[in-house]
Order: C-alpha cells, then sequence, then structure tokens
C-alpha cells in the first residue's frame, strides 16, 4: 500500500542487498571478542559460554517505506520513521556447559524512529543519531536445540516474550539509544528530552457493545467489558463492570508523551471470562490531533468488531515552567511532572556492614569464603520513590561508582509536600548500600524548576554521593485557539460558521464554509458549542420531511445586532450564489478564501458538475444539470471518511410540478442498500440546501482505492412517470489529499 507521505526507497534496499555479507562479518567479529566476555562475566553459569556458529544469512532486512518529517519539528533535526521488515535466515549456536543453545531464523518488523541532530554547519554535519521503536516491534524466533534449552541453568526462564520485553526495555520510548558522531558531544539532552506532553484520558462509558458471554455455545448472555489503555510500553487496565453491554467506568488515566508525531493512544476491550477473555474492539487515536485540538470529548466508533461506540475525553496537558501553575487538584488529579535523569553513584560501600550510619565499623567474619565475596565491588540498582509509585533502574555490576544513565517520569499531585525517596541496593545480598530524600519543595526555589547536583546518600559512607538532575514541570491544560478550526474528530465542532441540525430531540454538528479572517466566536455560536454533543457516527436518514434537520446558521461577527438574531430567523444560506440575501457584503467578500483545508468546509476552489451522460433529458442537449456543493476528508482521529453534503444549485426540474430532491451517496464498490447514505428531502426547490454529514468507517489505504458515487434524485410518487434522478457526479478518492480535505461546487 502507498500511502502518499511514505516515500518508497528501492534504492536503499539494492544498497542494503549488496552491503549485508559485510555487514555479517562485522558482525560475526564483534559476537566473538565483545559479545562473548560480556556474557561470560554475567554469571557463574554462563562461564562456558563459546559461539559455535555465527552466520547472518543471505537475506537481509528491508525497509518498506519511510516518512520524512521536516517541517513539524525543530530546525536543526531531521526525522526520519522506517518501516522495517526483517524475515531473516540467521542461524547462531552457542555452547554452555554441554548444552547447545541456537537461533535458526528471526522476523522482526516495527516502526523504527531516526532522528538526526543537531545538525551543524561543519563536517560530520550531524552531532549525533538517535533510535529507538515507537512502538514494541513485532519479533518471533525460530530456537535450534529448544528441547536442552529448559535445562540449562540461568536461561530455563527465557522466552519469546520476555526476550521482546529486553528488547523494549532499551529499544521502545522512552528508551532511545544515541550514538555521537561528533567528538566531545553532550548528548544527555538527546537521550534524555523532556517529554513532549501528557495526555489524560476520562475512560466515560460505551454504547451496543457485542455480546461475547454464551452458554452451552447457545444462550447469548451479557459480557463483562474491560479496557486496556496503551500509549508506547504505558498500560493501563479498566474495572471491570459485570454483565453490562453499555458500560459506564468514570475512570481517569494519565500518560507521559515523548514522541508527537508518532505516538498513539491504543485502547482494546475484552470480555472478562475464567478462561480467556473474548475481544470485543478496539480503537487507535493519533495523539498530534489530540495535542492541536488540546481538548476531545466524543462517541468513536470501535474497529475490528460489528458494534460499538466508546466515549472518551482527552485532554493535552502542556509541561510549563510555571509555579503559579501548581494548585492542588481537589480531584485528586497530577498538577505536575518529576522528571528524574539518574546518572550514577560515587563510592558506595561494598557492603551495609563496612560503614554504618557514616561510621566506619569493621566486622570480624570468621568465614574466609564469605570475607571474599563480601569484598567484591557491589551490584547496584536504584528504586526511585515518590507517593506510591516505584520504579528500578538497571542494574550495574561490580562498581562502586555505578553509572546508570536512565531518565525516570513520575506524576506529582502536590508539588509542595511530597518528596522523592532513592534507595541503592546491592542485587547480591538485597541490603541498602545508601539512601536519600529529595523534597520537591527545593526545586520550587529554583526559578527554572531544576536541581542537577550531587546528593550526600545517608546510611552509607561519609563520601558517598549519587548524581541526578531533577526537573519539574507543571501541566497545564490550555484553552483551544479561537483562530484554530479543529482537525480530526472535531473539524464539525466548531469554528466561526456553526450549523446545528436537529434530529429528533438530539443536537448534531455540521461545519459549513468558514470564514478566512476568524473573528472573536459571538456568544450565539458559543452557546451552540456548549450544547451537549454526542454523535454517534449513525446516519441522518430522516424519512419524513417533518423530522429533516433544520438548517440555521450563525455567521459569528456579522455585527451585534445579526448576532443577537435567534439562529432560526438567519439568512438560509450564505452561499456566494445568493449572497444578496445576507445583509453584510464585505464580511462574505472575505468568506472567499478559506482559512485551513484541513477545516471540513472550505470554500468553492471548482465545480462538479452534475453529469448528464445516462440521462434522459427531455430537450435533448448535453447540458449541465446544476452543482452540487459537497465536503470532503478523512478524519484520521476516528479513522473515518466525512462527506459533509452543503448544498445544490441550479438543479434542471424533470417535470413541471416542481421537484423533491434528495441526495444519495455510495462508497463504490460497495453498493448494498444498508450501507446506502441519504439526505432528508426538501420539497419544491431547485437549490436545497442540505448541510448533512455522513460517515463512512474505512482505513485511510482503504479509501483511497474507492470511488464516491452520488447522485441527486427526485423523491417522487411510487407510480409517477417523471424522472427519478436528477444527476450524478463520480469523485475518484485515489486523487484527492483526504488528510487536508476539500470542498468544491
Amino acid at each position: 500500500v502507498h500511502f502518499p507521505d511514505v516515500e518508497r526507497v528501492e534504492w536503499l534496499n539494492k544498497v542494503l542487498v549488496q552491503a549485508w555479507p559485510y555487514f555479517g562479518t562485522i558482525m560475526e567479529k564483534t559476537f566473538k571478542e565483545v559479545l562473548e566476555p560480556k556474557i561470560r562475566a554475567k554469571s557463574v553459569h554462563l562461564k562456558t559460554c563459546t559461539f559455535t556458529k555465527i552466520h547472518f544469512g543471505e537475506k537481509c532486512p528491508r525497509i518498506n517505506g519511510i516518512k520524512a518529517y521536516t517541517k513539524e519539528i525543530d530546525r536543526r533535526q531531521v526525522t526520519l520513521d522506517l518501516q522495517i521488515c526483517y524475515i531473516g535466515d540467521c542461524e547462531i549456536h552457542m555452547d554452555i556447559s554441554k548444552f547447545n543453545l541456537g537461533v535458526k531464523g528471526v522476523q522482526l518488523y516495527g516502526t523504527l524512529r531516526v532522528i538526526l541532530e543537531p545538525l551543524l554547519t561543519d563536517a560530520p554535519f550531524v552531532g549525533a543519531v538517535t533510535l529507538f521503536f515507537m512502538q514494541k516491534p513485532h519479533l518471533e524466533i525460530n530456537w535450534a536445540g529448544m528441547s536442552n534449552l529448559l535445562d540449562v541453568p540461568g536461561i530455563n526462564v527465557m522466552s519469546d516474550s520476555l526476550i521482546q520485553d529486553f528488547i523494549a526495555a532499551r529499544l521502545v520510548l522512552p528508551n532511545r539509544i544515541t550514538v555521537p558522531l561528533k567528538k566531545n558531544m553532550n548528548i544527555a539532552h538527546l537521550r534524555f528530552p523532556v517529554p513532549k506532553g501528557v495526555i489524560r484520558v476520562h475512560l466515560l462509558e460505551a454504547e451496543n457493545l457485542v455480546q461475547k458471554d454464551n452458554f452451552l455455545g447457545a444462550i447469548r448472555g451479557k459480557s463483562d467489558p474491560y479496557a486496556l489503555l496503551r500509549v508506547g510500553t504505558v498500560q493501563y487496565r479498566s474495572k471491570t463492570v459485570s454483565r453490562d453491554l453499555n458500560p459506564i467506568w468514570n475512570e481517569t488515566f494519565e500518560f507521559v508523551v515523548h514522541e508527537v508525531p508518532g505516538q498513539d493512544l491504543e485502547v482494546d476491550l475484552y470480555d472478562e471470562d475464567p478462561d480467556k477473555d473474548d475481544f470485543m474492539g478496539s480503537l487507535l487515536i493519533g495523539l498530534v490531533d489530540v495535542m492541536n485540538d488540546r481538548t476531545v470529548d466524543e462517541w468513536f466508533p470501535l474497529s475490528k468488531t460489528t458494534s460499538g461506540h466508546l466515549h472518551l475525553k482527552l485532554e493535552w496537558l502542556s509541561l510549563v515552567n510555571d509555579q503559579e501553575k501548581l494548585h492542588e487538584d481537589k480531584k485528586g488529579l497530577s498538577t505536575a511532572i518529576l522528571i528524574v535523569y539518574l546518572d550514577g553513584a560515587f563510592n558506595l560501600p561494598k557492603n551495609h556492614f563496612e560503614y554504618s550510619n557514616g561510621e566506619y565499623g569493621a566486622k570480624k567474619i570468621k568465614n574466609n569464603k564469605y570475607l571474599k565475596k563480601m569484598e567484591r565491588e557491589p551490584s547496584s540498582f536504584v528504586l526511585l520513590t515518590v507517593g506510591n509509585k516505584t520504579q528500578k533502574s538497571k542494574t550495574c555490576n561490580f562498581s562502586k561508582d555505578p553509572k546508570w544513565g536512565q531518565a525516570f517520569t513520575f506524576f506529582v499531585h502536590s508539588a509542595h509536600s511530597q518528596s522523592l525517596h532513592i534507595e541503592i541496593k546491592d542485587k547480591e545480598r538485597d541490603s541498602a548500600l545508601g539512601t536519600s530524600v529529595v523534597c520537591l519543595s527545593h526545586l520550587l526555589k529554583d526559578p527554572n524548576m531544576t536541581l542537577d547536583q550531587r546528593f550526600q546518600l545517608d546510611h552509607s559512607s561519609s563520601d558517598s554521593f549519587i548524581k541526578m538532575k531533577l526537573v519539574l514541570r507543571a501541566l497545564n491544560v490550555e484553552e483551544p485557539d479561537p483562530q484554530r478550526v479543529k482537525a480530526g474528530v472535531n473539524a464539525s465542532k466548531s469554528g466561526p460558521v456553526c450549523v446545528t441540525e436537529k434530529v429528533g430531540n438530539q443536537q448534531k454538528f455540521a461545519s459549513p464554509p468558514q470564514v478566512s479572517k476568524v473573528p472573536p466566536m459571538s456568544k450565539d455560536s458559543a452557546a451552540v458549542e456548549s450544547l451537549p454533543k454526542k454523535d454517534s457516527g449513525e446516519d441522518l436518514d430522516t424519512k419524513d420531511s417533518s423530522g429533516a434537520p433544520v438548517s440555521s446558521e450563525t455567521v459569528s461577527g456579522l455585527g451585534e445586532v445579526e448576532g443577537k438574531q435567534n439562529p432560526e430567523q438567519c439568512p438560509p444560506s450564505a452561499l456566494p450564489s445568493r449572497a444578496g440575501a445576507v445583509p453584510t457584503l464585505p464580511v462574505l467578500q472575505e468568506m472567499r478564501v478559506a482559512p485551513s483545508v484541513t477545516s471540513l468546509g472550505s470554500l468553492p476552489s471548482s465545480c462538479f458538475e452534475l453529469s448528464s451522460s445516462n440521462l434522459d433529458i427531455h430537450n435533448g442537449t448535453e447540458m449541465p444539470l446544476g452543482e452540487i456543493q459537497l465536503t470532503v476528508r478523512y478524519a484520521s482521529i476516528r479513522q473515518s471518511l466525512v462527506v459533509l453534503v452543503n448544498g445544490c444549485r441550479n438543479l434542471v426540474p424533470s417535470s413541471n410540478r416542481g421537484v423533491d430532491p434528495y441526495v444519495r451517496i455510495y462508497l463504490l464498490p460497495d453498493r448494498r442498500w444498508t450501507s446506502r447514505k441519504k439526505t432528508s428531502v426538501k420539497k419544491k426547490t431547485l437549490n436545497p440546501q442540505y448541510d448533512e454529514k455522513f460517515e463512512f468507517f474505512e482505513s485511510l489505504e482503504n479509501v483511497k482505492k474507492r470511488t464516491l458515487d452520488i447522485a441527486v434524485k427526485n423523491s417522487r410518487p411510487f407510480i409517477s412517470q417523471e424522472r427519478k434522478e436528477l444527476g450524478k457526479v463520480h469523485i475518484d478518492l485515489s486523487q484527492e489529499d483526504l488528510i487536508k480535505g476539500f470542498a468544491q461546487w
């Protein structure tokens, strides 16, 4: 599948194929000279480890596509996303104390992000390369000698999932590998950049979930749904709501977001069962849209299932260096984030007997063998705790000056009263080698809310220190920019011109043409926006005209007089063809240019003329049958194609008694009656105004292969001889930029 912004790089794949044998030779040397000694030093059981065969095979990794980011990011960097696929025939065998263990074939695929920064004015022009996977890559290992594997001491606990976790712990966000290309390059800020922000997810409720519980394969009961929410490697599970297909959770989760664009929020719903939990649908939301929109409150359709919608409220919290924002949240939500860059420690005691509260107290130990073990340098790791959350660092073996080089993030509820607790422990003896407590209120004394220093360790020797950098940032919900037209889900929710469609008692929102210089929102349009919103993605099919949406427009900024009018009494249209209907013409001159192509309703740039090729035209001429105004865009956050039927003009009547036009839409090649979309019927008019929104829930790559078939039809009595079709138009979606969207006559 070829995406418009992902480039195919066949030349790079050809280079890889040619260079692969040479890379294999380098790796064989690395395995023998670097990896083998490291494995032997890890454990007593692995001292006899020897690589007997190392062959990287003929098949090399393939790069399916590259997406380059240059505009959305800092000017001093280039970001590349590489879609990597490796189905390798490599063979690696090793002997460990009479046991033979090996790998015969590996499959790996995922998206690897490569960041080149900072760009320099002298050679080598790039300061460093940073690599990481956005999500955990898919990994399959074909083991050789697996029958003996379970008997090997020290390795008997290994499995594919453990190895995947091992890779994730080093290569998946927030972990990064940074390789400096220029000497004396300080790469600390590249390895541990400050996160982009925090996403607060309010998991509210779901509706119409599929029934999964069955009894004796026949009677279907109600399911017991719960949700798994995931961003990168962090996953949370909601509570289980028993026996309910319309569960209400009302739970809140917070995730640190390290890379935007790139990271997504994944939500999977499951039915809890005693044996195996059944899958009930999933949802993928691009966080870049949430970051731009600030707040998204929406019903999302579930994919990979037959029915169900999920109601989420998403808030983007930016990280600000402002102490005034640190007021305590009454609901118990986080108000700040603490980032701990753990560098290393100095002069750790060999054991906790050697020093007691800083005073030297040698212990006489009679057992010589134990004494030797005691005199060995410690293998230390760090436990970091804020509130009730504890995180653990990696272990540095046999060093009194360990270097961890890791970053940790903690959510903070009250910066004035909470503390960071540090405990350094010895892996061999599980004893404390030193502790430290840092009150977060110390950070508030610094204008940048940052501490970068050595901290004296308690319950350790007098010259034992730990070096850390602590950064505190307040979480701030920014108000949405009124000048910005919301993208994705919210494209139809706000903007200067708001159309409210009333369907029964339910309020729905569509978005007609936007104004180029967006004036401040009037009270009317703000009131319209504050109405309860529920968009369950259903068609706005209305059979009779009495229930048809009443089109009402409020054009904000047309003056106070206009703002005070009842929306129902506003002019029925603000289209250029009938500009005379609106009192203030200068504003309409401004409306001719759309502010943003990401908005749902940009103004006409060309015309869709209704074709007359297959119609029986009474006058016998090949003349246009009128025009239809459509707004089409792909809402990536909802995974749907949104088609807004604005209106028609200059339709050709099919009879003397007038026409009652409506619009019918198919997404070809699907012509099933169930997937047909249809507007309401407008009585006795050749210039109907609909402003009705329809959605087709398909992936972008599927939509790109489809064609929109749009017909304007005349609603006539069943036995009537009048012509039913007034005109039709086909739009090939493969030729359009659907993410930006388009609005045309």
